[in-house]
């Protein structure tokens, strides 16, 4: 299988490396970004070293792809972003995106990778559409899903508990009007 490269006039998308353990082990065990996901309990980093060397396999196998967001003019790594829940037969995906430090947010990175991975999954997946589940009062991603077309479509009251309180969770959606 051949490395995903994807390019964008600031940014690069990148399949992940195995130089990559160390962001990643950061990403999985930060208790603060616990409440976006579903992870509960840290990981070692003997397991990520695992999941590293079968980040190879294909979207097809493992319903995921995770790409490393990289700023062209250094190479940094500046977060992550996946697609998840791939449904080859619905010809849909979860999108999820971090871009991991405070002071590159709101530079634009996180939109051009929203898309990129929108026009990969669109020309090269063939998918149908691509959601979002959003935590009520995350702005900002609310803001940068909206902008890419993304509509909302639902809500999930009291969806996910942290910290003693429970959130509600908005779906978006993006439907390509190319594919029927």
């Amino acid at each position: 299988m051949a490395v995903i490269t994807l390019t964008g006039n600031n940014i690069y998308l990148r399949a992940l490396e195995p130089e990559d353990l160390a962001i990643v082990h950061r990403i999985e065990n930060d208790e603060l970004l616990w409440e976006l996901s579903t992870t509960l309990t840290p990981y070692s980093k003997f397991t990520i070293k695992e999941y590293l060397e079968n980040a190879h396999r294909d979207i097809y196998e493992v319903k995921q792809l995770r790409l490393v967001i990289c700023k062209k003019e250094d190479d940094a790594v500046l977060g992550m972003i996946d697609l998840f829940d791939y449904d080859p037969k619905n010809q849909r995906a979860g999108v999820g995106i971090l871009v991991l430090e405070e002071s590159e947010r709101g530079r634009g990175y996180g939109t051009e990778a929203l898309q990129l991975i929108i026009r990969y999954s669109f020309a090269h997946l063939d998918m149908h559409q691509l959601y979002a589940n959003i935590l009520e009062g995350n702005d900002r991603s609310i803001q940068l899903f909206k902008k890419q077309g993304f509509e909302e479509v639902g809500v999930k009251k009291d969806w996910k508990r942290f910290r003693g309180s429970f959130k509600n969770e908005i779906l978006y959606q993006l439907i390509n009007k190319n594919v029927h």
